[in-house]
C-alpha cells in the first residue's frame, strides 16, 4: 500500500469521525451514552464507504509446496505381446500407481507410446510401430523446466524414427528403464533387410538385395529361398560363423507378366532357433509394360534441373534425360513429357514441334526467361513484360480438381523468384498454387494447368523450386511428400485421360505394418471441390469372401479413409458418392509383415546406455520394486516451496460491505426504538 493511499485513509477517518461527532455530539443538551453509540455506528458507516471509494489494494501471499513429477512412459507396441510381457507390464504399471511412497512424493503422469506419444494409461499393445525417439522429444517439450525423473517400461526395440539415444541425451531428466523381455542371447538367423524396387518393366529383370544376419557362436549352414506360391524362383546356400555373421545377396528375378507379383523371401531356420518370425519377408513388385520418359530442356544451368531429375526419378517408372532444344526435337516421338526450363529464342523450333505433335509440356519461367519470345510462341497465355523481379510465396488452391493435391504446408515454403507482372490466359485454366506477396494473397496463378484439344500443359511462374524440396525435408525429415507432389503433376501431364469428378489416390500394394490410407476428391458438375458429399468405400476380401462398408472423413482438401486395421490379403474396393450415381473401383494387396515380431530379445544395451547417460539406473522384472525405494529416498527429488502474490482490491472484500450494512441497520433500529425517527 502506497503512502498516498495511507494518507487518504487517515483523512477519510478524520472526515468520518468529524461528521459522526457533528451529528450526535455537537449542540446536544446532554452527552448521553446512546449518542456515543450512535456516533460510533455512524463513524463506522461513513468510514467504510469512504474507504471503499479510495479502494486500497493489499498484497495476498500464498505459500505452497509443489511436488516433483514422476513420468511413466509405457511401451504399447505389438512386440510386448509377442514377447509375452503384456501381463508383466500391466502389473508394473499398477504397482507404480498404487505405491504410497511414490504418490506422497511425486505427481505421477502416465503416458503410453507406439508410433506416437499419448497421455493415457490405457494399454492395448496393438501399435504396429515403436518410436521411442519421438516419445523423448515430446516429453522434453512438456517437462523441459521441471524436475521429472522418467520411468520407461519397454523392451527397447525401436522400429520407427531416429536412434533414441540422441533424444535421450537432450532430455535432461534422469531415466529409469524397466527392461521387459528376455535378455538372454540365443542363436538366431534373421532376414534383416530386403531392398527391391516397387516397379519392374515387362520382359526385363529386376534387382533384389537381401541382407541376412546370424547371431550365435556356432558354425551353421542354411538356405535362402525366394518363392512365388509353391514355386521356388531363386535359392542360395549360406554358411555363417561367429565372426562371419552377415551376408549380402544380390540377384535378379524375371518380370514376365503384367500386374502385381507377390514373393516370399525366407531363410531356412536352424534347429536351435527360437524366433522364426524374422526369418522371412513378403515383398511385391508391380510389373508395367511402359515407362515414362521425361526430357528437361534448358539452355541455362540451375539447381532446379538436378532437383527435378532426382524428384521425378524417385518413381522407378520414370526416366529423365537432359537435352538441348534441337536434340529434343529429334527425340519427341520417344518422349511422354517435355519440361521446358526458362525458354528463350533458341527454343523456337521445339515449341513448333511440340505444337505440331500435340505434346504435353511443363513450362518453368524465371529471371532468365525471354518473355518477348514466350509471348510470341504461346497461344494460350501471355505474361506482362517488366524488367523487375519479385519473390512470390505459394498458397494452395483447395478447390483444384484435376488431381488430389496434399497440403505440404506450402505457406512455410520459401518464395520463388519470378518476373514482376501478371499472366493472362485466353483459355480456361486451374491454379494449383496462387501467388502470395508477403502477407497479401492474390488470385494470380503461381502454378497453373490447362487442357486444350486433349493437350495438357502446366506453367510455373518462378524459379528456385529446389528450395521447396529442401524445406519439405526440414518439415517432414524426408523428401517423400514433395516428390509425391511432383510425381502427381508429372503423372497428370504425361497422361491424356479425361477429367473425372471422382479421383482416387492409393497404392497397388502395402506392407502389413504401414499406414494404409486411401484418399479421394469429389467435384460437382462445375468441377469445384464438393466438401458436403458423403463418400463410402466397400472393401471386399477376395480370399475370405467378406466385405465391409466404411465412410470417408473430410480432411483438408480431400476425403480419407484409414484401412490400417485390415489384415494381410487381396482386396477389391468400390468408392461411391451417396447423393449421385458416381463410383470408382480398384484393387490392392496388403503383404503380411509385422516389424514388431522381428525381435527375439529386449535391447538391454541401449536401455542401459540411456540410463547411464542421464544419471539414472536400469531395472528388471525381478528387482523393479527397488526402484520405488530409490526414488523415494533420492535427495534430488524434493518438493519445491513456491509462493504466489496476488494484489487484491478492498472492493472485492465482501465483509466490509456487510459491516457497512450491519452498522447502518443497527443505527436505524436503535433510533427507531428510541423514538428518534
Amino acid at each position: 500500500m502506497s503512502s498516498t493511499t495511507l494518507l487518504y485513509i487517515i483523512l477519510a477517518g478524520i472526515i468520518a469521525l468529524s461528521l459522526a461527532l457533528f451529528q450526535y455530539q455537537y449542540k446536544t443538551k446532554r452527552n448521553s451514552f446512546k449518542n456515543t453509540i450512535f456516533a460510533f455506528l455512524r463513524f463506522l458507516s461513513i468510514f467504510g464507504v469512504l474507504v471503499l471509494l479510495i479502494n486500497p489494494k493489499f498484497e495476498q501471499l500464498t505459500v505452497y509446496n509443489q511436488k516433483p513429477n514422476l513420468v511413466l512412459a509405457i511401451d504399447n507396441s505389438n512386440s510386448i505381446t509377442y514377447l509375452n510381457q503384456e501381463n508383466n507390464v500391466a502389473s508394473i504399471v499398477e504397482d507404480i500407481k498404487n505405491d504410497s511412497a511414490l504418490k506422497d512424493k511425486f505427481n505421477i503422469d502416465v503416458f503410453s507410446f507406439g508410433k506416437t506419444l499419448n497421455a493415457s494409461d490405457s494399454l492395448s499393445f496393438i501399435e504396429n510401430h515403436t518410436n521411442i525417439d519421438k516419445a523423448f522429444k515430446e516429453l522434453n517439450q512438456v517437462y523441459k523446466k521441471t524436475i521429472s525423473p522418467t520411468i520407461i517400461i519397454s523392451d527397447g526395440n525401436q522400429t520407427y524414427g531416429n536412434d533414441y539415444e540422441f533424444a535421450a541425451k537432450k532430455y535432461n531428466q534422469p531415466i529409469y528403464p524397466i527392461v521387459v523381455g528376455d535378455t538372454s542371447r540365443y542363436s538366431d538367423l534373421k532376414l534383416k533387410q530386403l531392398n527391391v524396387n516397387k516397379y519392374a518393366f515387362l520382359k526385363n529383370k529386376f534387382p533384389v538385395e537381401a541382407i541376412v544376419v546370424y547371431n550365435g557362436g556356432e558354425n551353421v549352414s542354411t538356405k535362402f529361398v525366394v518363392t512365388v506360391g509353391k514355386n521356388t524362383v531363386y535359392s542360395q546356400y549360406l554358411s555363417f560363423t561367429e565372426r562371419d555373421n552377415s551376408k549380402i545377396l544380390n540377384f535378379t528375378l524375371p518380370a514376365n507378366t503384367v500386374g502385381i507379383k507377390s514373393y516370399r523371401a525366407s531363410v531356412i531356420p536352424i534347429s536351435a532357433e527360437k524366433n522364426k518370425a524374422n526369418n522371412s519377408k513378403n515383398f511385391a513388385v508391380e510389373v508395367v509394360d511402359e515407362k515414362t520418359k521425361v526430357a528437361i530442356v534448358s539452355s541455362v544451368l540451375h539447381p532446379d534441373l538436378g532437383m527435378l531429375k532426382k524428384s521425378i526419378e524417385t518413381n522407378e517408372q520414370r526416366k529423365v534425360v537432359f537435352l538441348k532444344a534441337q536434340e529434343a526435337v529429334s527425340q519427341l516421338n520417344d518422349l511422354q513429357l517435355v519440361i521446358v526450363y526458362q525458354p528463350n529464342n533458341s527454343f523456337k523450333t521445339l515449341f513448333e514441334a511440340l505444337e505440331l505433335q500435340n505434346k504435353n509440356k511443363l513450362v518453368i519461367l524465371g529471371s532468365k526467361t525471354d518473355f518477348n519470345f514466350l509471348n510470341r510462341v504461346s497461344k494460350h497465355y501471355q505474361h506482362e513484360i517488366t524488367s523487375q523481379t519479385e519473390d512470390y510465396q505459394p498458397t494452395l488452391n483447395t478447390n483444384y480438381s484435376a488431381f488430389i493435391v496434399d497440403d505440404l504446408d506450402f505457406e512455410s515454403f520459401p518464395p520463388l523468384l519470378a518476373n514482376f507482372g501478371a499472366p493472362s490466359f485466353s483459355v480456361p485454366f486451374e491454379s494449383i498454387l496462387y501467388k502470395r506477396v508477403k502477407a497479401i494473397n492474390t488470385e494470380e496463378p503461381l502454378l497453373a494447368t490447362f487442357e486444350v484439344n486433349g493437350k495438357r500443359e502446366a506453367v510455373l511462374f518462378g524459379e528456385n523450386l529446389w528450395k521447396w524440396r529442401a524445406q519439405s525435408f526440414i518439415n517432414t525429415n524426408n523428401f517423400n511428400a514433395f516428390d509425391n507432389f511432383i510425381g502427381k503433376l508429372i503423372q497428370f501431364l504425361a497422361s491424356n485421360k479425361r477429367k473425372n469428378r471422382l479421383n482416387l489416390d492409393y497404392e497397388s500394394f502395402y506392407q502389413g505394418s504401414s499406414n494404409i490410407i486411401i484418399s479421394a476428391q469429389f467435384f460437382n458438375k462445375n468441377y469445384e471441390f464438393d466438401a458436403n458429399e458423403n463418400l463410402t468405400i466397400i472393401i471386399s476380401d477376395k480370399l475370405k469372401k467378406t466385405s465391409k462398408t466404411i465412410p470417408f472423413i473430410l480432411k483438408n482438401n480431400n476425403y480419407q479413409v484409414d484401412l490400417s486395421s485390415l489384415p494381410a490379403s487381396d482386396y477389391a474396393f468400390t468408392v461411391k458418392a451417396t447423393s449421385e450415381n458416381i463410383s470408382k473401383s480398384g484393387n490392392f494387396k496388403i503383404l503380411e509383415y509385422n516389424i514388431e515380431k522381428q525381435f527375439l530379445n529386449a535391447n538391454l544395451s541401449k536401455l542401459k546406455t540411456i540410463a547411464e547417460q542421464s544419471n539414472g539406473d536400469y531395472y528388471f522384472l525381478n528387482n523393479y520394486k527397488s526402484l520405488f525405494v530409490s526414488l523415494a529416498e533420492d535427495e534430488r527429488y524434493k518438493p519445491i516451496q513456491k509462493s504466489s502474490k496476488n494484489i487484491v482490491p478492498l472492493i472485492d472484500w465482501k465483509y466490509l460491505l456487510a459491516l457497512i450494512a450491519i452498522t447502518l441497520a443497527i443505527e436505524w433500529f436503535m433510533r427507531k426504538y428510541n423514538g428518534l425517527i
